[in-house]
């Protein structure tokens, strides 16, 4: 595969988000997000990547899926085709067969994982290969599995550990560009960041790391002053977004669209 920057896209898929999303899966309990701020929240994301200029596709809600408003969990979308995954919790196993149709209109290739299970939020797309998380929601089954299908796609993977209390391999890194990593402490050794920058985000703000670049601008929560301060010293134009309520149900910016 040849070096590319994995943040210019064209096109984004999203779903938005059921009354019952409140009640979506979360680590470590806590309150139910109040669903007008989380709607709210979603609005913003959504008006953001349009005025990013994406072509955007939004489905509608499915109430019987509290998580599907998280799309990149159930599938890949890359130019040359898209892989519909098998996420790691059974309650959110039916959301693949809701979103098939739709990467079939956009993709003449869909692909299926037919044996463990992967989250999308385990998969981060570098600029010469794409490295699989293994976590409580990706085995390593489906990681070996995966790897085979990006192989068909054209693309190299690796298979890295996710460290303990991070829930998705994404919810502790993210892309600033082709060369440089924005990380929490625990991924900053990372043996498959080895001969990239390693950007640390600032104590406190470990929530902050699920950043999403898309073309030249970063969209970041906006509840990190330290992390804007850093990302802004490094020249880079930032997109601030409310983040508060979809937190509550460990979401990040990431998970709320499938992008190619």
């Amino acid at each position: 595969m040849t070096s590319s920057a994995p943040y210019r896209f064209t096109h984004a898929i999203l779903r938005k988000p059921a009354p019952s999303a409140v009640k979506g899966i979360r680590a470590d309990g806590g309150h139910d997000p109040d669903f007008a701020g989380l709607a709210a929240e979603h609005d913003a994301y959504v008006a953001a990547l349009g005025d990013l200029g994406l072509n955007l596709t939004v489905l509608p809600p499915l109430d019987a899926f509290p998580d599907a408003l998280f799309v990149e969990d159930v599938a890949l979308t890359f130019p040359e085709g898209a892989i519909l995954l098998r996420p790691g919790a059974p309650t959110r196993a039916g959301e693949v067969a809701h979103i098939r149709e739709t990467l079939a209109a956009h993709h003449d290739r869909v692909l299926e994982l037919t044996a463990g299970h992967v989250d999308g939020g385990d998969v981060l797309r570098l600029a010469d290969r794409v490295v699989i998380g293994l976590s409580a929601r990706t085995d390593r089954a489906g990681a070996e599995a995966l790897a085979t299908l990006l192989a068909d796609l054209g693309h190299e993977a690796e298979i890295a550990g996710t460290p303990p209390g991070v829930l998705h391999f994404k919810t502790g890194c993210s892309l600033i560009d082709t060369d440089t990593i924005f990380t929490v402490p625990a991924l900053a050794d990372c043996p498959q960041f080895a001969g990239l920058e390693i950007v640390v985000a600032p104590p406190g703000e470990e929530e902050g790391a699920n950043l999403l670049r898309i073309d030249d601008t970063i969209l970041v929560g906006d509840r990190w002053p330290a992390t804007h301060a850093l990302l802004e010293a490094r020249g880079l134009a930032l997109r601030l977004l409310p983040t508060r309520e979809i937190a509550r149900i460990d979401a990040g910016l990431s998970c709320m669209s499938l992008r190619w």
